[in-house]
Parts: C-alpha cells; sequence; structure tokens
C-alpha cells in the first residue's frame, strides 16, 4: 500500500494528525464500524463531493468508489454484529486506513495551490492509481461470501467496485497535462530574455486558471513558498524552477491586476490599527507560552536560525557563536567537549519553529543567511529576469502611480526585499530608493512605515547602503521618520535601518552629525518598546566606534542615556559596550565620570551580567581608569565589592574578560595613593584577602625561602595538591 509519507507535501498548518493514519486496533467491533462511517461520511459529503480544479477526473472516480463502499458499510450496519463473521473486521480496518488515506488525497487537492497541481500532476496522478490498486487489492481478499444475509444488489455492486479497480490504468489528464507545459513555456520565455505578452498571460492565469484577483495570485505565491521551504532540497521541481514560478507569479501580480489591494493585506493592516494598535512581536510574544524546545538552552529566546553542535545539542546560531568566539571549545548544555566547530543547520526544527509562529500568528523573520530559504538554489535565468521585470513594473509605479498605488507599490517593494539579497541588488538598481525616499515624509501612516521598512530591508544588502547615502536628503528622512513617525512600527524600523547603515565605518560620522539623529536614538532608548531600545542602543554602538562621535555623544545626551541603560535587561551589554568606547577618549572619561551612577552601573553588569556584558563592563571601567585620572580610579577603587567581581572574571571570565580584569589589577596596584608595604601593598594585600589568596601567597613566601629562583619554581619537583597550583598559576597570571 502506498505510504502516508506520499501526502508529505500537504500544507503544514492543516495537515492529520498521526491518529488519521492509525486503524482503530482498541475499539469494539460495533465502533470499528461506526468509525468507518463516519469517516465516509464526513471526507465526501457536501464540499469534498464536488471535484477539484485539476485532477477532476481522478477525484470523481475516487469518491464515486468511495461513495460504493459507503452502501456496503451500511448494509453492514444494518446486520449488527452477530451477521458479521469475525474475519471481517481484518480488513475493515486495514479498509479505515484506505478510506482516511483517500480522504486526505481528496482534501490536498482541493486545497493545494493550482500551480503546484500542475507541477505535481504525474506524482499526483501516480497516487490516486495506488489507492485504486489498493481497493482491488483489499476487496480481492474480502470475505464477502462469509456474509450470507447480505442483498444481492450490495454483492454486485462491490463485485463490480473490485473489477473496475483492478482494470483501472493510470490516468493524466490532457488538458491538466497541457497546461502544465504552457506554464513551462513561460519560465522558457523568461529564460531566454523575452517577456511574455500581457494578453497572453491574462488568458492563461485568469481565464484557463481561474486566478482572477489579488488575493488568490498572492495565495499561489505564498503555497509554492512553502513547499520550498518545508521541503528544503527534496523536492521536485527544483527549488530554483519554483522560484522561477514564483518570480513569474509576482510579476504576473502586478502586469495583470496593476496595484488594486481589493481590501486586502493593506485592509488588514487598517484595521489592525484601528482595532489594536501595531502588534510586534515582543507584544505578541507575550500571549503566547514558546515551547521549550523551540527556546535556545543559552539565550531561552526563541530561535530563528537553530543549529547542531558536535554533541547533538541545538542552539540559536548568534548565541552558539558568540560562546565559540569567547574561546569555550565544549557543549554548553552537556558540558562535553566538542569534536569540531561545525554548526549544522537544524532546518526540520526551523521549519517548525515557522509552522508554530504562523499557527500562533507570530512574526517570523529568519536570519539573513537563512531567510533566504527560497533562494538556497542559486536562482534561475528565468527567476533573475522575471524578477527584474517586477521590481522594474513596481518601480514605475512608484513614480507614476496614484497615491494608493504608491503605496501598494512600497507594500510589495518591502514584502519583496525580504526574500533575497539578489532581489534587494534588483529593486534597487530599478531605481527604487529615491522614490521610496519621497514617501517617507507622508502624511499617511501606511505609506511612510511601509517606505521606510523597504528602506530597511534593501539596506541590508551591502551594496545598497552606499545608494541610499548618495541620494540626497534621504539620511534626513529616515531621521525625520525616527523623530516623528506616525506609527511606533516606523519608529522603530527606522532606528532599524540607522542601525545598518552605521554598520559602514565611513557613514558613522555622517549619521552622528545628522540633526537630531543621535537624539532620536537616545529618547527611544528610554521611551522605545524593546525591540525600539535594542535597534537604537545598537546604532548608537555603531556610531561610538568613531572616535570623531565622542563629543557628539556628549552634547546630545546620549552617554547619559546609555549609563542608565545599563541596568535594563536586554541592552545594558551593549550600552557597556558603548561606554567602553567614548571613555577612551578624556572628554569622553570625563562626562561618564560625571554619571553618578555609571561605576555603580558597571559593576552591578560585572556582577549580574551575560559573559559578554560583564566582559564589556570590566573594558569599560578600565578605559575609565586609564583615561579618567586618579579621582576616576579611585571612584572605581572605592566601589563596592570589586575585588571579588575581579576575582569572579580572572577564574570564569571569558578570555578577553580575564585580561581586562588583570589589566585592572594592574592599574590599582600603581595608583598613586597607595603606599610600599611588605612585599606588596597595602591595596594589594587588602585586594589578596579579599580574594582569599593571602594564605596562599604567605606559604609561597615561606616555599621561596627554599626554593632557587622564582621562575623555576614550576619546574621544581615539589609536591603540592593540585588545586593549590591551580591556584598559584591563576595568581600569577593576575600579578
Amino acid at each position: 500500500m502506498a505510504s502516508a509519507a506520499i501526502f508529505s507535501s500537504l500544507r503544514r498548518r492543516s495537515s492529520p494528525s498521526l491518529e488519521a493514519f492509525l486503524a482503530p486496533v482498541d475499539l469494539p467491533n460495533a465502533a470499528v464500524l461506526e468509525a468507518l462511517r463516519a469517516v465516509s461520511m464526513s471526507s465526501f459529503s457536501g464540499k469534498s463531493k464536488k471535484a477539484p480544479f485539476f485532477q477532476g477526473k481522478n477525484s470523481r472516480s475516487l469518491i464515486r468508489k468511495i461513495n460504493v463502499i459507503s452502501v456496503l458499510l451500511d448494509a453492514l450496519i444494518d446486520l449488527g454484529i452477530s451477521g458479521i463473521p469475525p474475519t471481517l473486521f481484518l480488513c475493515l480496518k486495514e479498509l479505515y486506513l484506505l478510506l482516511y488515506r483517500s480522504k486526505i488525497l481528496i482534501g490536498y487537492v482541493n486545497g493545494s495551490s493550482k500551480l503546484w497541481l500542475l507541477l505535481q500532476n504525474h506524482l499526483i496522478s501516480g497516487h490516486f492509481h495506488d489507492i485504486n490498486q489498493e481497493i482491488s487489492t483489499l476487496f480481492d481478499v474480502f470475505p464477502l461470501s462469509e456474509i450470507t444475509s447480505l442483498s444481492e444488489d450490495v454483492r454486485e455492486q462491490i463485485d463490480l467496485l473490485r473489477r473496475q479497480s483492478r482494470e483501472s490504468k493510470l490516468l493524466i489528464d490532457k488538458r491538466d497535462e497541457c497546461s502544465r507545459l504552457k506554464l513551462y513555456y513561460f519560465l522558457n520565455e523568461f529564460e531566454n530574455g523575452r517577456i511574455p505578452e500581457m494578453n497572453e498571460l491574462y488568458i492563461f492565469f485568469v481565464e484557463k486558471l481561474g486566478i482572477c484577483d489579488v488575493k488568490s495570485c498572492r495565495s499561489e505565491i505564498e503555497f509554492l513558498e512553502e513547499q520550498i521551504v518545508n521541503h528544503d532540497g527534496d523536492l521536485e521541481p527544483c527549488a530554483s524552477v519554483l522560484n522561477g514560478f514564483v518570480a513569474l507569479l509576482r510579476y504576473c501580480r502586478f502586469l495583470l491586476f496593476r496595484f488594486e489591494d481589493g481590501d486586502g493585506d493593506l485592509g488588514k493592516w487598517k484595521r489592525r490599527v484601528k482595532a489594536n494598535g501595531l502588534i510586534s512581536r515582543e507584544i505578541a510574544d507575550t500571549f503566547v507560552t514558546i515551547p521549550k524546545d523551540f527556546c535556545c538552552p543559552i539565550s531561552l529566546e526563541l530561535m530563528h536560525n537553530p543549529v547542531i553542535v558536535s554533541t547533538g545539542q541545538t542552539y540559536d546560531r548568534p548565541s552558539i557563536a558568540r560562546w565559540l568566539e569567547e574561546g569555550n571549545s565544549s557543549c554548553p548544555k552537556t558540558g562535553q567537549m566538542l569534536v569540531h566547530m561545525k554548526l549544522v543547520p537544524n532546518r526540520a526544527l526551523r521549519n517548525l519553529i515557522l509552522q508554530w509562529c504562523v499557527a500562533n500568528g507570530i512574526p517570523y523573520d529568519p536570519p539573513e543567511n537563512s531567510a533566504d530559504v527560497c533562494s538556497s538554489a542559486p536562482p534561475s535565468k528565468a527567476a533573475v529576469e522575471a524578477t527584474k521585470a517586477t521590481a522594474a513594473v513596481l518601480v514605475e509605479e512608484l513614480a507614476n502611480g496614484t497615491p494608493r498605488a504608491k503605496t501598494v507599490a512600497a507594500w510589495e517593494i518591502r514584502l519583496l526585499a525580504k526574500t533575497g539579497r539578489e532581489n534587494r541588488a534588483y529593486i534597487a538598481e530599478a531605481g527604487a530608493i529615491p522614490l521610496l525616499k519621497l514617501l517617507l515624509p507622508s502624511t499617511d501612516a501606511v505609506a511612510q512605515e511601509n517606505s521606510v521598512t523597504a528602506l530597511l530591508n534593501l539596506s541590508i544588502y551591502d551594496k545598497n547602503k552606499s545608494r541610499i547615502m548618495e541620494v540626497e536628503g534621504c539620511l534626513g528622512a529616515i531621521v525625520g521618520v525616527l523623530r516623528n513617525g506616525h506609527t511606533t512600527e516606523a519608529r522603530e524600523n527606522s532606528a532599524a535601518t540607522l542601525f545598518s547603515l552605521s554598520a559602514v565605518h565611513d557613514y558613522k560620522k555622517e549619521i552622528a552629525q545628522e540633526d537630531g539623529a543621535v537624539e532620536a536614538l537616545a529618547g527611544m532608548l528610554v521611551d522605545g518598546t524593546a525591540r525600539g531600545k535594542k535597534d537604537a542602543v545598537t546604532a548608537l554602538f555603531n556610531l561610538s566606534t568613531h572616535p570623531e562621535n565622542c563629543a557628539r555623544m556628549i552634547e546630545s545626551g546620549a552617554v547619559r542615556v546609555l549609563v542608565g541603560a545599563l541596568e535594563r535587561e536586554g541592552i545594558a551589554e551593549e550600552a557597556a559596550g558603548a561606554l567602553a568606547l567614548i571613555v577612551r577618549q578624556p572628554i569622553g572619561a570625563e562626562a561618564v565620570g560625571k554619571e553618578e551612577s555609571a561605576v555603580l552601573g558597571l559593576t552591578g553588569l560585572m556582577r549580574c551580567g551575560t559573559p559578554r556584558g560583564k566582559e564589556n563592563a570590566v573594558a569599560a571601567l578600565l578605559e575609565l581608569c586609564k583615561s579618567g585620572g586618579a579621582a576616576a580610579t579611585q571612584r572605581v577603587l572605592k566601589a563596592p565589592a570589586m575585588a571579588s567581581l575581579l576575582q569572579s572574571l580572572l577564574f570564569t571570565g571569558t578570555k578577553r574578560a580575564r585580561r581586562k580584569a588583570a589589566s585592572l589589577a594592574r592599574v590599582f596596584q600603581r595608583c598613586e595613593n597607595t603606599s610600599l608595604q611588605f612585599g606588596g601593598w597595602v591595596w594589594g594585600m587588602r585586594l589578596l584577602e579579599e580574594m582569599r589568596l593571602l594564605p596562599l601567597i604567605q606559604a609561597l613566601l615561606l616555599m621561596f625561602q627554599c626554593l632557587s629562583p622564582f621562575q623555576c619554581l614550576c619546574c621544581r619537583d615539589v609536591s603540592l595538591p593540585h588545586s593549590f597550583k591551580f591556584q598559584f598559576f591563576c595568581f600569577v597570571e593576575f600579578v
């Protein structure tokens, strides 16, 4: 019998449960009959009896056969348990599986996209043929002769059903096959650099396939993209060919239906704003409990790019990559040593997370290297040409369309720019950036949000960063949205755009000097949402890496805001990193030193922060001591529990944190306010006492009396406990 896996391409949100493929073995015999009857009635009643747009002949034939089986089930129910031989129930359980597979196949054909059915025409026809053969096999062994009271007309119908199923042949509808070949013809035209005529596309897609509006066209596109994501390489036709069909459909969507919205996506946006306001990812997450298996063991947040390490554990790529960059070579969850540092994408889990997010209405934006799942294979020439043609149509509408058409075009560019690096390049090359800039000051909230988000998506492609910065007034317009945007999402996305642009060193000074840019970022760091604060602090961190921006950061009040951010979870790490860069300059150290809570905030981060946060905090304190003079050093020296915090970092911190902590200790040792005492320093002895290393040093001094030079200590054959040796070498690193 055909495997249940043949229907694995069914949309995951409506796929059947595992129980659908299990016979009801634990049910009493009477219940088996009722279960069979329920399956046949629910599967092929009402709308299910209507043949689908494609595979019509095969579907109608199968439905007729199921109707005959329903007649048999009615007759068996009328006979009652006493009139049915026990051996029959084994066949009935097989029939249960057969009916369920038939139900799923009919539902699959009814629920799939029309283009997908055309592309899978031969395969799906084979599934119908397999079920016909299963019906024939089942009724060849069905013990009808043992049911003496079964009426003759039912026997005749079942006998006819068995013969027809045995004699059935693989049926491939010629009309469907012609449509499939026509679809490949259009793709071939793009492959050869020719754009099909509009009238020809209209006749095929609208009149023949019945794709009559924007909604149905978008549904077709989404279905094909889901197949690419869910199969991820195990697909026929291959992903590159399917990408070509997706690009073809996008082109037809704009060419045939222009920029009508039909109260579709933009209508949903308006209703959403009116009812609930903009729902950000963070707000949506608060209403749903994320499954534990979908959370990274390191960050405890929803994974967007799950990868597998050599121990078999799964982590989010940014979290495990940072763990490895810090010099760790063990698995964070199990503690096992990693055999290799290769990170293998966990595509199965990523797809499950995507499906869960879709089912719960949670936005899910995979990272750049996996967001282009639809472009996992090199794009075909047909896909490239179709996408270029689509970009040209969109840009033309941005230039010459009505205000509503421009808004829809910005929305579509926003979506298209999310799907791949190549798409971002084609859109920018077509001239979209100057036209999107004109929509940024729009009084229409939808137009403004779509245009700034489109620029954000375009800026992810490195070459587009220079294109955006070179457009006169574009940077100022983005900052204008950050300061006075109509919606929260528009302001957040403008901050994210500045963060993206500030990744290029040459643009950091220009962005910082733009009127109101740093002030607006600092304001979002205070009053923004969790996502907005994250984008703002990262943008400020990028700007801080340019030495000439220090004065601007101080004048704008960004330093004060960054100090306040040290106490806020989620942004403290980047805030400490930015302060570590600012205090490298004397004016920066002076400004940070004037903030009463700066040292306390940094020491608090050393105590309770993430490994990277602790590293940034001790680096900031070190730079503050170096650039801030004796007063700043004394303030850091007097911070509560500083000695124990340094001890903790020396033993448990990252490699960089240990190095910075040791350097900070040496700065204290050279402090002009300390006086030299027996073999050390007053402050140094107090520090060693707090670190519980003073007894160790006293023991070392006794050892020095009987051992030759200190540098040869590690070579002497001296019987010392292992823990003692470990503490000694840590002390050597410290001093």
